[in-house]
């Protein structure tokens, strides 16, 4: 019996728990369940679910990435900076910001591929590390449209319409954000699942050993994933800036815990037992809607870290006690 409980609880758990998490909120708030609540749920994950996404990657070839937080950061102050202290074209925004964050996913992929040092080890480091570039980068300060300078002038630039419209904007009745994160998990899932190169991350995240002796090429394969979660944790910083239409400070370290607890929740969504895109997105889903319905009772701000805890420790008790049971 107490097998046939641990076993419905990690295939079922999750659900069960997003169920039972609705009806009480919608009971409390005829609000809750509404068009327009569920549409800033939406908005509000969907940052998140982008950056889950580049640590779902990270831990599908069995490794861990802690400076996607700090890499977010990064971006949206690079982005911002872009426009406001330096005036550059609009694809130039988009793209440079990109291409730091590859940057930031190829030196932990050298460190731990070529330097075998430990995954968790390099992306705190790196955490450190990135943190402190973009906090040194903007001299401690915000970045927002015409602001004054150290050096005593005003900066020439402001925020594009063209790019607030990718925070801001409305695509038949939803917000851009949401169309982006949805695209990118319909790209994420048909990449996982239906091409060679999805099995191929899953093969090397399983059994590295057994992969090379396949032919694949293991440290290629994992530098490539840790390149993409740079990419996402970019691309999650250039819609952070855009919706709040300035470089703020630190914005992606309050979205580390929520992203890692999104993925590890996908691990039980119907006993997947693995990283999977589907899973990231249905923890990020169940953490949006706490939040969103502990906002609703008034619940403060200062509490909200524990909750995002207690359901990250709550997906890991569930899956490591499953796996523990599954190794017996």
């Amino acid at each position: 019996m107490k097998d046939k409980i641990i076993d419905f609880l990690f295939k079922y758990g999750a659900v069960l728990l997003m169920a039972v998490v609705i009806l009480v909120f919608s009971l409390y708030s005829p609000y809750f369940f509404t068009y327009g609540n569920i549409t800033d749920i939406l908005r509000s994950i969907s940052i998140v679910t982008i950056l889950a996404l580049g640590v779902t990657f990270t831990l599908i070839v069995n490794g861990f990435d802690l400076s996607v937080g700090s890499t977010m950061s990064l971006v949206t102050v690079v982005t911002a900076s872009f426009m406001v202290w330096y005036e550059l074209p609009l694809w130039l925004v988009i793209i440079l910001p990109i291409a730091v964050g590859m940057l930031v996913g190829l030196w932990n992929s050298l460190m731990i591929v070529k330097l075998g040092i430990p995954d968790l080890l390099v992306t705190l480091g790196t955490m450190y590390i990135v943190a402190g570039i973009h906090r040194t980068y903007t001299e401690g300060y915000s970045i927002y449209n015409n602001m004054p300078l150290t050096s005593g002038a005003i900066a020439p630039g402001a925020f594009y319409d063209s790019f607030l419209w990718l925070g801001q904007g409305h695509i038949l009745g939803l917000p851009v954000p949401v169309w982006l994160m949805i695209g990118l998990i319909a790209l994420v899932y048909f990449l996982l699942h239906h091409t060679r190169w999805g099995r191929i991350l899953y093969m090397t995240g399983g059994n590295a050993e057994a992969a090379r002796l396949s032919g694949i090429r293991v440290g290629k394969v994992k530098m490539i994933a840790y390149m993409i979660a740079g990419v996402f944790a970019s691309i999650a910083g250039i819609l952070f800036a855009a919706r709040v239409g300035s470089g703020q400070m630190d914005a992606g370290a309050p979205l580390l815990m929520e992203a890692v607890a999104a993925v590890f929740v996908g691990f039980s969504v119907f006993g997947a037992g693995r990283p999977n895109v589907i899973g990231t997105f249905f923890g990020a889903v169940l953490i949006g809607v706490l939040l969103n319905g502990l906002t609703m009772m008034n619940l403060p701000y200062y509490a909200f870290d524990i909750v995002k805890g207690g359901v990250l420790v709550l997906a890991l008790a569930v899956t490591y006690v499953y796996a523990k049971r599954k190794a017996v």
